[in-house]
């Protein structure tokens, strides 16, 4: 299996924590100060990285008032698709002080191209790897060449079925990508938990044999959580500053502080995952003193018969252990005994077979 990636010298897989991805998108509202915002509220939640996306209106839409290019349902009904990435889009002036930014504050940053020429711009500016967002999926053309570059890339699988979830993969290959994880998701703005279908995450690992992980667009983090159980070693989503700030993804996007509860509490799932293990824990060490085990309940001299009577099992564990009752009774004891002693093969005239 292709256990893991690295990007940026982060290593990425079932061995390591999950990798979080905080996902900028169009939350800077057209506002650079509150991009760098973000970049800085992302570092300081704990986020491995911080993801943009790159393109204009024009490279990813025409500029037409025909019906197909109108949008008719959802958060953004009413707009063109040319009038909603014209608001949404991060200019593209702005990429290389925003590398520059999150580079100084030690986060790694990374973009979803949306044509060749993103991608070009994001070479010059030495990105580390490359997000292919889900409606792009079937673009394989694109997807080839940004393999072509040979970082390393994660494709977003949101409405691609299983034949082209394998033809995104093979494209990736066919250009020359050797990292490569797939994320599970569902590409609905929100997204219902019930729509997630969480067991694909495991199918997938197994079915694709990459990493995987989960872009999700459910509106807490229960969703991403419960994913570390079935094999995600990859989370991402949409960031902002303020829920209600009226931008185009606001409305569904983590504020800082329950991005910082993300973070954490996905590392602690993948940690308490750990590994198939029945032995003794160390917690549980001092504990053994508090488990049943057999008692004297009456005193007895020496050469009384033990009667049902007279043993007991209860708390502490100092004793033989329960399941010896049976050969403990009808024996004798060696010397007089109390009520509450433990009992122990050194009472006994003949000690039990262990």
């Amino acid at each position: 299996m292709n256990s893991e990636i690295s990007i940026a010298g982060r290593r990425i897989g079932s061995d390591y924590p999950p990798y979080i991805i905080a996902e900028m998108s169009a939350n800077h509202n057209g506002d650079i100060e509150t991009a760098f915002r973000i970049i800085a509220e992302a570092q300081k939640a704990g986020a491995d990285a911080l993801k943009m996306q790159t393109y204009r209106p024009d490279t990813i839409t025409l500029n037409c008032d025909l019906p197909d290019f109108h949008i008719k349902d959802g958060l953004w009904a009413g707009r063109t698709l040319y009038d909603l990435y014209e608001w949404a889009h991060t200019p593209w002036a702005w990429h290389k002080p925003l590398f520059e930014y999150a580079d100084k504050l030690g986060i790694t940053l990374f973009s979803s191209p949306f044509d060749h020429t993103a991608i070009d711009l994001l070479e010059d500016l030495n990105a580390p790897a490359y997000k292919i967002a889900s409606f792009e999926a079937v673009d394989l053309p694109l997807i080839k060449y940004a393999a072509s570059t040979g970082k390393p890339m994660i494709i977003s699988t949101g409405m691609a079925d299983s034949e082209e979830i394998q033809e995104a993969i093979a494209a990736a290959r066919e250009g020359g990508c050797t990292e490569l994880a797939i994320l599970h998701c569902v590409s609905g703005y929100p997204a219902p938990a019930e729509d997630y279908n969480l067991r694909t995450v495991s199918d997938m690992i197994t079915r694709f044999d990459l990493v995987t992980g989960l872009s999700d667009h459910t509106l807490d983090n229960t969703t991403a959580i419960a994913s570390i159980a079935l094999g995600a070693s990859i989370i991402e989503k949409h960031v902002t500053l303020n829920r209600d700030g009226g931008g185009p993804d606001d409305s569904f996007s983590l504020e800082p502080r329950e991005l910082a509860a993300l973070c954490t509490n996905t590392k602690t799932a993948w940690q308490a995952m750990g590994k198939i293990d029945y032995g003794r824990k160390s917690s549980e060490q001092g504990n053994v003193k508090f488990r049943r085990s057999l008692y004297f309940v009456q005193d007895l001299k020496a050469g009384e018969v033990i009667t049902e009577d007279a043993v007991k099992s209860i708390r502490p564990g100092y004793g033989l252990a329960p399941k010896h009752m049976q050969d403990v009774i009808g024996k004798t004891v060696a010397k007089d005994t109390k009520r509450g002693v433990p009992v122990s093969d050194d009472l006994l005239v003949d000690c039990v077979k262990r």
